[in-house]
Order: C-alpha cells, then structure tokens, then sequence
C-alpha cells in the first residue's frame, strides 16, 4: 500500500454511531482494525478483524475473497489516519460502502468505553 491519497473524499463514522452499530449487531458489518498487534493487544474493540498496515503484503492479495465489497465496512486504527489509508485503498478495490472510524480506538476509549485502556 503506498501513501499516496486517492482523491476521494472519505464518508466518515464517529466512535458513538460504532457503539450504536455495535450494540445492533448487523451481521452483514464489516470490521476491520489497521492497527498493528501489539496495539490491538493493549487495546482492542471485539468483532475487529486485525489487518495490520504493515503487513499489507502478506493480506493484501486475500481483500476481494475475504470481504464483500458491497458490503459496509467500518476501518479503525489509533486516531484514523491510518484507517483512512485503509478506506481510499478499499475504494480504489471497489469497495462501495466504506467507512472510516474518526479519532480511532483513542476517541473511542475517550467517549465510549473508559474500560478500554489508552495508550
């Protein structure tokens, strides 16, 4: 994945709509979690699946078979800008219905979930 933006603006989701839609449990949510593993052992929402950035060579080909591209899928990293690389990559895949978490797993302890631990 390079650092390149893609142009696209991104539709974005705050971390009290991803409690909301937690709670809800849409079966057909898709999950995903950039962060790298040690992060996500320190802190960690359930339901997320771990797709770490720095790992995109070893997962990134498995994308299009493991997701459905049509359907919503919510990105989340630390405070978002990584999940937003994450977003603009799954759009140019043909990803339609992306979303990006804003202020990431930190907000989310912040606002949400005092439980889960900052870091």
């Amino acid at each position: 994945m390079t650092g390149k933006s893609f142009g696209q603006s991104l539709t974005q989701i705050s971390v009290e709509e991803l409690a909301k839609r937690l709670v809800d449990s849409d079966p057909g949510l898709q999950l995903i979690d950039v962060r790298e593993p040690q992060e996500v052992e320190i802190a960690s929402i359930e339901g997320f699946v771990n797709l770490p950035l720095s790992q995109f060579g070893e997962w990134g080909e498995q994308v299009p078979n493991r997701f459905d591209a049509n359907a919503e899928t919510l990105v989340l990293c630390h405070h978002g800008v990584r999940s937003a690389q994450m977003c603009q990559w799954l759009i140019s895949q043909g990803f339609t219905n992306v979303k990006n978490i804003t202020g990431g797993i930190s907000a989310y302890s912040i606002l949400v979930d005092s439980e889960i631990p900052q870091y």
